[in-house]
């Protein structure tokens, strides 16, 4: 649980124009935000997170913590977590449409996320908001007027929207609805500034329109830059590429060190809070042709650091050290009752591939070992006591 030491508002105005500055895209209305900011008034900040999967990652962790910066100058946030907008599906950065989510589904991967959200932010002094509460009470009548505001050109002229029209691809009707859920999210509880991804930009400024309706302030809105994950495409828990807040150390750190060596300084200016002049300082060092690795090193201990203290990170780093730069197998190694059966099964069954096809495509890139033999093949038997690694980080015992 992260303890805050300001909790009064703080007109620092260097730390105000790093937080509007820091990871961000575009703010808009910028100065009119640094005017509130400046002001001494206690603003309501909000960021939405829908639980269409049961792990918070740190492609939106970047939100989070620039939520927590909100917090540290003693403002008032509020974290929703879309448990009505999360089964509805939001289609903002797909080139598909997103399918609804069994309300069953939601519920259980909303479990822990009030707690992982509370690895960055002091969730006893945030409010935490379930989106049901508001939207589910909404009738055709309170619908179409928030439809009204808007209109079809605007919805397709979005980039992705178009290419799957033209593509061909279905665009459903409740995809047009999502913007308005969102939107309407800002009038109940009252935002002052919203926060979310590039991706958002839509979503968020349609939040603006609605509170005008209802005779609200605009909000104010703040993106974050997007970030990519360790397969350097955008970091997603459908991909397989995410880094999770609740990962263990071990794992945390190893995921970072895994990752292109051009996210150094992205992951640094986004994941962590160390000084940006440190960073500047980073960038210089690898500019001049110091080992990329000894700065990685430095990353992944301030990001494992950050969710799990100094102890994890030193756990994190030395087994690092220990497995991989040295190339010891681990001894702890997760151990499975699985012998006797494929490698595809075994794969999935040990939690080292997300599903048969995932188990498929880490064979096909030789990513998968056996006893330290490569495997090429779909139909290996996998015999007791023998060792799988996944990668340089993933080990499994077959007994």
């Amino acid at each position: 649980m992260i303890k805050l030491k300001y909790m009064a508002i703080r007109i620092d105005e260097n730390k105000i124009n790093e937080v509007l500055t820091r990871g961000v895209d575009e703010v808009i209305d910028k100065e009119n935000l640094k005017r509130k900011l400046m002001s001494g008034r206690k603003l309501r900040v909000k960021l939405g997170i829908d639980p269409t999967s049961p792990n918070i990652h740190l492609g939106r962790a970047v939100s989070l913590l620039k939520l927590r910066d909100f917090q540290e100058l003693g403002h008032q946030i509020i974290l929703i977590i879309g448990d009505f907008t999360g089964m509805v599906g939001d289609t903002s950065d797909k080139d598909s449409e997103r399918p609804m989510l069994p309300e069953k589904q939601v519920k259980e991967n909303m479990k822990t996320y009030a707690k992982q959200a509370g690895k960055i932010l002091d969730i006893k002094k945030a409010e935490v908001e379930y989106n049901s509460k508001w939207l589910k009470k909404l009738g055709f009548a309170e619908i179409g007027k928030l439809a009204n505001q808007f209109s079809l050109g605007e919805f397709i002229a979005r980039e992705n929207i178009k290419d799957r029209m033209e593509k061909g691809k279905p665009v459903s009707l409740r995809e047009l609805l999502y913007p308005l859920m969102q939107g309407y999210d800002s009038v109940a509880i009252k935002a002052d500034v919203e926060m979310g991804g590039t991706d958002q930009r839509f979503n968020l400024l349609a939040g603006r329109t609605i509170q005008a309706l209802y005779g609200q302030e605009p909000q104010d809105i703040l993106m974050t830059n997007l970030i990519v994950g360790t397969d350097n495409r955008k970091m997603s828990s459908s991909w397989g590429n995410a880094i999770n807040v609740m990962d263990e150390p071990k794992e945390m750190f190893g995921k970072v060190m895994s990752t292109t060596d051009e996210l150094i300084i992205p992951y640094f200016e986004h994941c962590t809070r160390v000084d940006m002049w440190k960073i500047d300082d980073f960038k210089n060092k690898l500019a001049t042709g110091i080992n990329p690795r000894d700065i990685k090193m430095e990353l992944a201990y301030e990001i494992t650091k950050l969710y799990w203290g100094e102890k994890g990170a030193k756990e994190g780093k030395n087994y690092f050290i220990s497995t991989f730069q040295k190339k010891n197998i681990p001894n702890e190694i997760p151990e499975f009752k699985l012998a006797g059966k494929n490698i595809i099964d075994v794969l999935v069954e040990a939690k080292l591939a997300e599903s048969r096809g995932d188990a498929k495509r880490l064979i096909e890139q030789g990513a998968i070992e056996i006893d330290g033999e490569q495997i090429k093949t779909f139909d290996k038997i996998i015999e007791k006591n023998s060792v799988i690694q996944k990668g340089k980080r993933f080990f499994a015992k077959i007994i």
